[in-house]
This record gives structure tokens, C-alpha cells and sequence, in this order.
């Protein structure tokens, strides 16, 4: 149960993070780093949900 709450965590910060990059800091210089750390963030999520989902975890 607490690697579900983990998995939406990640994904909630990984939504904000890209919500940012497509407002506010849409100009920003380093706007494609910030969008990678999104996607990690995303990979990450799906592996520990797939994990779980397997019994890996």
C-alpha cells in the first residue's frame, strides 16, 4: 500500500514539475532539463508500479 502512495507521489511531483515547464517557465533557458527530470521521474513511477504489479516489489 505505501509503494501506491510512493508511485502517486512521484507521478504528482512529475506533473507539477511538467505544468511548470509548460507555463511559468516556459521561457525559461534550461527548460529541457527541467522537462528531463520530469520524464525520470515518470520512468520511475511506471517501474515501481510495474514492479508491483509483478511482485517484484
Amino acid at each position: 500500500m505505501v509503494l501506491w502512495v510512493v508511485v502517486a507521489l512521484i507521478v504528482l511531483s512529475a506533473s507539477l514539475i511538467l505544468g511548470l515547464t509548460l507555463g511559468p517557465l516556459k521561457t525559461a533557458a534550461n527548460v529541457r532539463v527541467v522537462r528531463g527530470f520530469a520524464f525520470v521521474q515518470y520512468v520511475a513511477a511506471i517501474l515501481l508500479a510495474g514492479a508491483r504489479l509483478t511482485g517484484n516489489a
